[in-house]
């Protein structure tokens, strides 16, 4: 039996459509070093979707590090640089499973597409893997006043296709993202993250497994 016909399809970036959260903990490894905070994968899974702001947050958090204003910019500032550094050469070979034939397959049948990443540097990422194209529009964190676990994100790409979030779908690799997408009234799928798996609609494991006749 057909679903509910989907008139829009938002993706998260980091996750979902490329993997980019080992530069992610490097370049937060880096800024950790700095503080003299221990820092492993284990404590960069709880940063899964949040933004920049609250990341460097959790980080000061597990030694209840207490710094200024200024001393929190540049931090921030430098985590962005030591990350920019290591995406440089990402193309369209790091992109996900999956992903480039559903992308192809709902532009071809009219299906709006859009990403939604509390990134900063979603639009910078996109383009480096060519995806550019497919996309009505890339909300990202420099584009919300609250990130993700607010619905704001999702609602923004609804809203520039002009289409209702009941009529789009939303893939999500993260628990935030999940909760955002389910708050602003969307069909959540989560993907590659079975933690997340009984929050949301359904759950891939990549997105070789979504099939978009079922929706179009």
């Amino acid at each position: 039996m057909k679903n509910k016909e989907i008139k829009g399809l938002i993706f998260d970036l980091d996750g979902v459509i490329v993997s980019t959260e080992h530069n992610h903990f490097l370049a937060w490894k880096k800024t950790a070093d700095q503080l003299g905070v221990k820092f492993s994968e284990h404590e960069n899974e709880k940063l899964k979707g949040l933004s920049r702001v609250d990341s460097l947050k959790a980080i000061l958090a597990i030694d209840n590090l207490i710094i200024s204003e200024k001393e929190f910019g540049t931090l921030m500032l430098d985590k962005n640089e030591f990350y920019l550094e290591s995406i440089q050469l990402l193309n369209e070979s790091n992109i996900l499973p999956g992903v480039k034939n559903l992308l192809v397959s709902a532009k071809e049948q009219g299906i709006k597409m859009a990403v939604g990443s509390s990134s900063k540097n979603a639009p910078f990422i996109v383009k480096l893997l060519g995806l550019d194209d497919y996309f009505e529009l890339i909300v990202d964190g420099n584009m919300v006043a609250d990130p993700k676990p607010h619905p704001e994100v999702f609602l923004n790409a609804a809203k520039g296709m002009n289409l209702k979030p009941s009529d789009c779908i939303v893939f999500e690799d993260a628990e935030s993202g999940i909760k955002a997408a389910l708050d602003g009234g969307f069909h959540a799928i989560a993907v590659g993250n079975k933690n997340i798996a009984e929050m949301a609609h359904e759950y891939l494991n990549d997105l070789t497994e979504f099939k978009l006749d079922l929706y179009a």
